[in-house]
């Protein structure tokens, strides 16, 4: 299946998910995870209508970021940080990056802030909670998001529009189902005092549980691209 195909599918996939539990489909987004793919399908998916593109490296976005504007200067392509961010890599995520989705420290928070302000730029965030006692996964402890959320909004140089997480791998879907409704009762129970529009849960196995239970942003790699290198 091409590229055009397999963005054609997911779409109609999200439709349908959205659809039968009254939803807008309009509302979800799909980030179209482009890590370890070349700089040829990358540019065949945005050619194709992929509007937001999906990097869990600093270094590695920011070679892509700069070729395929050279490839296709007038491109209008959002670029997120799906993967773990790195202190001292602030920096260069605030230039390369419209949304990082996984800021999971007060740290991180205030050095994000600071580079943020250093470019004069209003840095989109999404704070990421760990649901599950995995200790290969990244985030922050239900406990103390509130605290980190309380912070971050009085930041001037960040705005943090929602939450992000990632369930552990299940053979049965359904499993992923408890974790991504919890996602969505913490930004319901935090939302009075900082608002939670996007909600970033779902991938290739699981998007479409993700979007039943309230997802806003699913991130689509495998069913897009193929199999990585």
């Amino acid at each position: 299946m091409g590229i055009l195909s397999a963005l054609n599918t997911i779409r109609e996939r999200i439709n349908n998910s959205a659809t039968r539990c009254g939803r807008n489909p309009d509302e979800i987004k799909l980030v179209a995870v482009s890590k370890r793919i070349g700089l040829e399908k990358i540019i065949e998916a945005v050619r194709a209508g992929a509007a937001i593109l999906g990097e869990n490296k600093v270094q590695e976005a920011r070679d892509k970021i700069s070729n395929l504007k050279s490839q296709i200067p007038n491109m209008d392509v959002e670029w997120h940080l799906i993967g773990n961010l790195q202190k001292n890599k602030s920096k260069h995520a605030v230039k390369l990056f419209d949304l990082i989705h996984t800021v999971d420290s007060l740290e991180l928070v205030i050095e994000l802030n600071k580079q943020a302000e250093k470019i004069n730029k209003i840095q989109r965030i999404l704070v990421q909670v760990k649901l599950s006692d995995e200790t290969a996964k990244h985030g922050i402890s239900e406990n103390d998001l509130s605290e980190l959320l309380e912070k971050a909004s009085g930041m001037d140089n960040l705005t943090i529009e929602g939450l992000m997480t990632m369930p552990p791998f299940f053979d049965d879907i359904e499993k992923t189902r408890p974790y991504f409704r919890k996602l969505r009762e913490l930004a319901e129970k935090t939302a009075e005092g900082c608002p939670m529009s996007e909600l970033s849960m779902g991938m290739s196995g699981d998007f479409e549980v993700a979007i039943e239970e309230g997802s806003t942003i699913v991130r689509v790699g495998t069913s897009i691209f193929g199999e990585r290198n």
